[in-house]
C-alpha cells in the first residue's frame, strides 16, 4: 500500500492540465475585464468627443433653440452610434443617454457637480435650451454603460442602474462654450 501511495505522489503526468484548470477561469476573467475596460474607456472618449462636437455646433450657431430636443438627441446619437447605439425610442424617452443643454448669463451660474440624488442620477432639471449669440452654454451628457466582466468599475460608481443593480457605470461628459456672434 505504501508503495502505491509513493508512486501516486511521485507521478506528474497530469499536473499541467490540473494547473491549467485551476488558473484558466481567473485568467480569462482578467483578460475579458481588461478588454471591457479598454472598450469602456473608448466609449468615454467617444462620449466626450460627441459632447464637444455638439457644443461646437451650438457655439457656431449650427444648432439653435429652433432645433427640437428630439432632433438634437438624434444628432447626438449619430455621433456615438459606432460604440454606443441608442435605442429606437431613445430620442423621445431616454433609456441610457441623458443630455442637458442650458444657457447661463455668467460662468458662476454653471452647475459644478453631477446631479445625484439618493444614489441615482437626478434628471428633473435637464433641459434643452441653447442660448443665442454670445451666451454661455453647457452641454452635459450622461450614459449608463453596461458592465459585464469588469469587476472594479461598478465599485467605483456611486450611481445605481435603472433596474437597481450595480452592473453599470455612469459616463459623464461636459462642455462649456460661449457662443460666437454668429449671423
Amino acid at each position: 500500500m505504501k508503495d502505491l501511495r509513493e508512486r501516486f505522489l511521485a507521478r506528474r503526468d497530469g499536473s499541467a492540465a490540473i494547473e491549467f484548470a485551476l488558473l484558466a477561469l481567473p485568467f480569462f476573467i482578467m483578460v475579458f475585464a481588461s478588454i471591457e475596460t479598454f472598450v469602456a474607456f473608448t466609449g468615454e472618449q467617444l462620449l466626450a468627443n460627441a459632447t464637444d462636437t455638439m457644443a461646437r455646433k451650438i457655439r457656431t450657431g449650427a444648432i439653435t433653440s429652433t432645433m427640437s430636443k428630439e432632433d438634437f438627441r438624434k444628432a447626438f446619437c449619430e455621433e456615438i452610434k459606432i460604440l454606443m447605439p441608442c435605442s429606437a425610442t431613445e430620442a423621445a424617452k431616454p433609456d441610457k443617454l441623458w443630455i442637458d443643454v442650458r444657457s447661463f448669463s455668467s460662468y458662476a451660474q454653471i452647475p459644478k457637480a453631477v446631479p445625484i440624488t439618493d444614489g441615482d442620477l437626478d434628471t428633473t432639471s435637464f433641459k434643452f435650451e441653447p442660448g443665442g449669440k454670445k451666451t454661455i452654454n453647457i452641454v452635459r451628457a450622461y450614459y449608463r454603460w453596461d458592465v459585464v466582466t469588469d469587476l472594479v468599475r461598478p465599485m467605483l460608481s456611486s450611481v445605481r442602474s435603472a433596474d437597481g443593480s450595480r452592473q453599470n457605470y455612469l459616463m459623464v461628459a461636459t462642455a462649456v462654450v460661449q457662443n460666437e456672434d454668429y449671423q
